[in-house]
């Protein structure tokens, strides 16, 4: 498979809609819609979860079984207090990052539909330049242009309303993909993109696939925990994103370095089994697609933990994406590197394909 047949216009229009759509830790129900759509013509069933996990199956008789994932999730807020005079504190909904808010736009997601809101910050004139306050959980506030609490319940707005922001998909320079909730729905899209190109090439699996997305990987991996144990998988390959170092104010030498357009990442680490690894790394040598490394000490803090350590301990290995500008509404991934991650996914399974035996992982 050359990588110039990769993504295609359709793969494209399916990207952006997907991203554009709010899939907040917890809400991530119509998101999930959207990517079984997608996903439908490619897979045998699907399985889901009664959290809202959503998982495409090809091959579902098989006894071994075999887990390409990534999570749906995007982080969010939570309307925590409404004061007096009609303005909204928030608690965090997964790793929200405080100080991005300022001035940024929102929209609360409450049951008579989306209500538009503001965060609020003072105006540079009238604050103490000697002692300026910085953002934190303490002192953002969100402004729907009311003036009184009644008036924001009457919007619908209650305690526990899940707020998002509206920032939307688009491309710099070509080939950068930026937008808000590419953690982690760039992994959704990439697995359902290696479940294309496996029907579309014909390719006919001795194993069970199951393209998992998982929901509440924001809050602790819990999607996956829960769906590793229906699946029972024998191997799961995880999807996430990482971080380019190269930009400024991170310090490599405690992040490591990776950087976006040199390629899918592939991570060492404890929950990371190392022949399944290896077959990774050299899926890509073999097939000449450019990866990085990166080291985790204890845990990855993705996905691959939940299932590694599951079920008596399942197989496990990690590719990420990398990204510039984690958890913030810019986002950015390089299309290289989101063609040569599908690519990777896909060439490693036509290796587990064409094993002579499955306990090669064991």
């Amino acid at each position: 498979m050359r990588k110039k047949d990769i993504l295609n216009k359709k793969s494209l229009v399916f990207l952006e809609k997907y991203l554009n759509n709010a899939s907040p830790t917890g809400s991530e129900s119509n998101g999930q819609k959207l990517w079984m759509d997608y996903l439908k013509p490619y897979v045998d069933t699907f399985i889901t979860d009664i959290y809202g996990t959503c998982v495409g199956v090809i091959n579902p008789e098989a006894n071994y079984r075999v887990v390409i994932e990534g999570h749906a999730d995007e982080i969010s807020w939570y309307v925590n207090y409404i004061t007096d005079n009609g303005l909204i504190y928030v608690i965090r909904n997964g790793g929200s990052d405080h100080q991005i808010a300022p001035s940024k736009r929102v929209i609360i997601h409450t049951k008579n539909g989306i209500v538009d809101g503001i965060f609020g910050w003072p105006a540079i004139h009238t604050r103490n330049r000697g002692k300026e306050e910085t953002p934190s959980l303490d002192n953002i506030f969100i402004d729907v242009g009311c003036k009184t609490k009644k008036e924001v319940e009457k919007l619908g707005i209650h305690v526990g309303c899940v707020i998002t922001y509206p920032d939307e998909f688009f491309v710099l320079n070509k080939v950068n993909f930026v937008g808000r909730a590419l953690d982690n729905r760039m992994g959704g899209f990439m697995i359902a993109e290696v479940a294309r190109l496996l029907q579309e090439n014909k390719v006919k699996l001795p194993f069970g696939l199951y393209i998992t997305n998982s929901v509440q990987e924001e809050i602790g991996l819990r999607g996956a925990e829960m769906i590793t144990q229906t699946i029972k998988p024998n191997v799961a390959i995880v999807t996430d994103v990482c971080h380019d170092t190269t930009t400024p104010m991170i310090e490599k030498k405690r992040e490591g370095e990776t950087e976006i357009g040199k390629g899918p990442v592939i991570s060492y680490a404890p929950a990371v089994q190392n022949r399944l690894r290896d077959l990774l790394i050299a899926t890509a040598e073999k097939e000449k697609i450019p990866f990085q490394r990166l080291a985790s000490s204890r845990s990855t803090g993705t996905d691959t933990d939940a299932f590694a350590y599951s079920n008596g301990g399942v197989a496990s290995a990690l590719i990420s994406l990398p990204l510039r500008y984690m958890h913030t509404t810019v986002e950015m991934a390089h299309r290289n590197d989101v063609e040569n991650v599908i690519q990777l996914i896909y060439e490693s399974l036509l290796v587990i394909k064409n094993h002579q035996s499955f306990s090669y992982f064991d």
